[in-house]
């Protein structure tokens, strides 16, 4: 980046030259089709991997898990696609035949794997939270660029004519300026292993699951044994997940930052919850943004808070009658002349309800988020929710999560320095410790 060039002028630009870059479709023998391989094979993986499989250009050639007893139903989507347990062999094995792969692992393995596919020239659609800490999430942006691949977030409710909407009818003043945003999940931040530690007794590891290629890039420790990390409790362990902020944040804030044009780097943030430890986040939670203002803001600066866990924001100062109940998930967009109600997901509401009829408010299409990849793939066409969009929405996801180990202080963020400039025992949780062998390296 040259001096005086901002991260998102930086990115976008990047990203533009997208457009005129020609497809990437190696494959000798399929060649008119997009070739594709997933890495993450089960549960959203499977979600991921059969709504591109339906696309009519594109083919699988591949499925790799590190838990083979979880391919078999993948398999019956392509049965001549050989099946591997460690992605790098994958990787190495079919070379050009792979054009993009679809990443859809814990958090902590998704900057891993999807750097190593970018750096391979692979075009890569990655779950949310794109990482699992703020640095991945500047790594990931900037290999993208690098890389001039195509990439896609994982959070298809972008997509949708619900979120579509709303961000049209924001942008179109239909609201006036935005004073305050709140947004919320009804999720807690853990729960879903039923422990706020680990346990203390670990069964035999199954013989279909490689536990060291689980692990990757976390510190070694026992399995646990059946959903207590894997496959499903690992979102509430730190060393894993990043709890209901990193589970829901990039859906919920998704039409925020994209109806607002908000960069993802705040000024500040502070955090309060209900309890935490060193291995869990807690289970409810409330994170406190300060972003720059934008053209569609009403002031210089913005609040935006999030709550999980049943918490949900007051209405007070909003044009929402306090008879209304607010949805159990969702955002509330505070403007001059009205409020935005935008549940997740439903259809976007608008207070006061007099002032706005049915046909005041232009419906959006409802668009595939897994086709708009496979098509950018085949284009050479960079789509919207991109890395140069997803990293610096992570960024400010993941940015709450460091919040909320220091609750009740403010942190100070400087975006182009990747620092909390007042307190610095809270920049080690910028990044974390690779496990030796499964280290990073930093995009040059």
């Amino acid at each position: 980046m040259h001096k005086g060039t901002t991260r998102r002028t930086f990115l976008k630009t990047s990203a533009s030259l997208l457009a005129v870059a020609p497809a990437i479709v190696r494959g000798s023998k399929l060649n008119s089709k997009l070739q594709l391989a997933s890495i993450g094979s089960d549960g959203k993986g499977y979600g991921d991997t059969a709504k591109m499989a339906d696309h009519a250009r594109a083919i699988h050639v591949a499925f790799c898990d590190v838990d083979l007893a979880r391919t078999t139903r993948v398999q019956k989507l392509q049965p001549e696609a050989p099946v591997f347990q460690d992605y790098r062999e994958m990787l190495d094995r079919l070379g050009d035949q792979i054009d993009a792969v679809s990443v859809s692992t814990p958090d902590h393995m998704h900057a891993f794997i999807a750097l190593d596919a970018m750096r391979r020239g692979k075009h890569v659609y990655c779950q949310k939270p794109l990482t699992h800490n703020v640095w991945e999430a500047r790594q990931m942006a900037l290999q993208a660029a690098k890389s001039k691949v195509i990439t896609r977030l994982g959070n298809q409710i972008h997509s949708h004519a619900y979120y579509r909407t709303a961000v049209r009818a924001v942008q179109a003043g239909k609201i006036g300026k935005v004073k305050r945003v709140h947004s919320w999940v009804n999720a807690p931040g853990h729960g879903r292993s039923g422990l706020i530690d680990r346990p203390k007794v670990s069964p035999s590891i199954p013989k279909t699951l490689d536990w060291n290629l689980w692990l990757g890039v976390a510190p070694k420790r026992p399995y646990g044994g059946d959903r207590i990390y894997h496959p499903w409790g690992w979102r509430d362990f730190q060393d894993f997940g990043s709890g209901a902020l990193g589970d829901f944040g990039c859906h919920v804030l998704d039409p925020v930052f994209t109806a607002l044009e908000i960069d993802g780097a705040p000024l500040e943030i502070q955090a309060d919850h209900t309890g935490m430890n060193d291995e869990v986040w807690p289970a409810q939670s409330t994170v406190h943004y300060l972003f720059p203002g934008t053209k569609y803001t009403e002031k210089e600066k913005l609040r935006i808070t999030w709550y999980n866990g049943g918490l949900k924001p007051p209405q007070a100062g909003s044009h929402v009658p306090v008879t209304t109940a607010l949805p159990k998930s969702g955002s509330l967009f505070i403007g001059e002349t009205g409020t935005l109600v935008l549940p997740h997901v439903d259809k976007p509401r608008f207070y006061p309800e007099k002032n706005y009829p049915a046909d005041s408010i232009e419906v959006a299409d409802d668009q595939n988020h897994y086709h708009g990849f496979v098509d950018g793939c085949i284009s050479g066409r960079q789509p919207s929710d991109g890395f140069d969009y997803g990293g610096p929405l992570t960024e400010a996801v993941q940015l709450g999560n460091i919040a909320l180990r220091f609750e009740g202080e403010t942190l100070n963020w400087d975006a182009n320095s990747l620092r909390i400039t007042n307190l610095k025992a809270a920049n080690k949780f910028i990044s974390r410790d690779y496990r030796r062998g499964w280290e990073i390296k930093a995009v040059t």
